[in-house]
């Protein structure tokens, strides 16, 4: 079996580390482009809707992430609004509206009721609308109608 040098054992150690930590991440990174505002993102958004711990009764979930453009860092405390046409209710109905705020790692978790195919596309909606960052709305398409989840990804460009 062959041997390994104390010092190559220690660089292996050392990077594995490194990689590990999340440290290396921003290095690869560094040109991250914002996301662009899709069309038909905006259409039903009704500013301000509340933070809640869940749209309607549930079932179906709303995730994502939100980064900083250029170094990729993950932005916490970030407002996240969402909304779709469920099984509960229209897109423009009040009570189909919510928002939720980003963890320590920028990630967002929002339960809702199940998403139901509007203008023939099963979809969701999200804005990013709080001010620190130019705003942007996202219109996803989910793959199946029956899915039970939809991920949709922020990256923000400061306002």
């Amino acid at each position: 079996m062959p041997t390994i040098s104390t010092a190559r054992r220690a660089l292996l150690t050392g990077a594995g580390a490194l990689a590990l930590s999340g440290l290396a991440q921003p290095l690869a990174a560094q040109n991250l482009a914002a996301t662009r505002t899709m069309r038909g993102g905006a259409n039903n958004y009704r500013p301000g809707a509340p933070i809640v711990e869940r749209i309607g009764g549930g079932g179906f979930w709303m995730t994502g992430t939100v980064r900083r453009a250029g170094d990729g860092a993950p932005l916490a405390g970030q407002r996240i609004q969402i909304w779709a046409h469920t099984t509960e209710g229209h897109e423009r109905d009040p009570q189909s509206h919510g928002a939720t705020l980003t963890d320590a790692n920028g990630v967002f978790r929002l339960e809702m009721p199940q998403i139901v195919p509007a203008f023939g596309q099963a979809h969701g909606h999200l804005a990013y609308d709080s001010g620190d960052f130019e705003t942007v709305f996202l219109r996803p398409v989910m793959a199946r109608a029956s899915d039970t989840t939809l991920a949709a990804h922020f990256v923000l460009t400061p306002a």
